[in-house]
C-alpha cells in the first residue's frame, strides 16, 4: 500500500534542507507520483530504453535509486541474468528499496550501495547507466566528476539515461513553466502550504540547469552523442551515448 505524501501539511516554523531521510522514504512513492509529470511514463521509457541497449557479460546501474522503481521497470525488459547496481546516499531509502524487491521476489543478482555521489563512485562494465532525477541533487561543482566517472564505466556503445527537471532555454518562460508545474501539484491535491513549504526546503537542494547545459556537460564528459527522449515544460528526459 502506498502511504500519501503529507510531509508539508503542517506548518513549519523552521524551515531545513530537503533530505531523503526515513518519513521521505516512507511517502516518496506517493510523492515523486504526484509531484512529477507523467512519472510512471518516464519510468516505463527508461525501462525500453534499457532493455534496447543493455550488453550482455555487463552490468546495469541505477545512481540514486531511491525506492526502487527504475529497477523494477528495468527488471521487466533486461534478462534476468544481467546484474543490477542500485546506489543511493540514503539508507532510508535503499531500506524501502529492498523491501520491496523482497515484497515482488526480485530474483536477479543485484547489489544495492551506500554511496555519496558528490564523491567518487566506482562504476565497473556497465552498459547502462541510469540518474533519474538524481543529478540536480548533485552539487554543480561535482556533476561533471561524476559524469565522467561513469562515462569511464561505461563499456563501448553503453549509454546513460537522464531524467531531470531543468530551466527553460529563454528565462521569460520560466515563469510561465513553473506555474503550470504548480498547477499540476494542485491537480494532485497539493495545498498552496505543502507547495510552497516544499519549494523553500528545496531551494538550496535541488538545482536545475537548462537542457542545453546539461548536453554540453555530457559531451564535455566524453559522450559523443545525445539525444532528448522526453520533455514536459520543466521536466526532460535524454540518453548519451559512449
Amino acid at each position: 500500500m502506498v502511504t500519501k505524501d503529507e510531509i508539508f501539511n503542517q506548518v513549519i516554523n523552521k524551515s531545513s534542507d530537503f533530505a531523503f531521510n526515513q518519513s521521505v522514504a516512507r511517502v516518496f512513492d506517493d510523492m515523486v507520483t504526484r509531484s512529477v509529470p507523467f512519472y510512471p511514463e518516464m519510468q516505463r521509457m527508461i525501462g525500453e530504453l534499457a532493455g534496447e541497449h543493455f550488453q550482455e557479460n555487463t552490468m546495469v546501474y541505477d545512481l540514486g535509486c531511491s525506492t526502487g522503481a527504475t529497477l523494477i521497470h528495468m527488471d521487466h525488459t533486461i534478462p534476468g541474468h544481467i546484474p543490477f547496481v542500485g546506489i543511493d546516499d540514503s539508507e532510508d531509502m535503499l531500506e524501502k528499496c529492498r523491501a520491496k524487491l523482497t515484497l515482488m521476489e526480485f530474483s536477479r543478482p543485484f547489489k544495492l550501495t551506500v554511496a555519496d555521489l558528490n564523491k567518487s563512485v566506482s562504476i565497473e562494465n556497465a552498459s547502462v547507466v541510469v540518474l533519474c532525477l538524481t543529478l540536480q541533487f548533485i552539487r554543480p561543482i561535482h556533476r561533471e566528476k561524476l559524469l565522467r566517472s561513469i562515462y569511464e564505466g561505461l563499456v563501448p556503445g553503453g549509454v546513460l539515461i537522464v531524467v531531470e527537471k531543468i530551466l527553460a532555454e529563454d528565462s521569460s518562460f520560466n515563469r510561465d513553466f513553473i506555474k503550470y508545474y504548480y498547477d499540476y501539484k494542485r491537480r494532485n491535491q497539493y495545498s498552496e502550504m505543502e507547495i510552497a513549504q516544499k519549494r523553500e526546503a528545496l531551494e538550496n537542494v535541488l538545482i536545475p540547469y537548462k537542457l542545453s547545459e546539461n548536453i554540453a556537460l555530457l559531451k564535455e564528459s566524453g559522450f559523443r552523442t545525445t539525444e532528448t527522449f522526453f520533455k514536459w515544460y520543466n521536466f526532460a528526459g535524454f540518453i548519451a551515448k559512449k
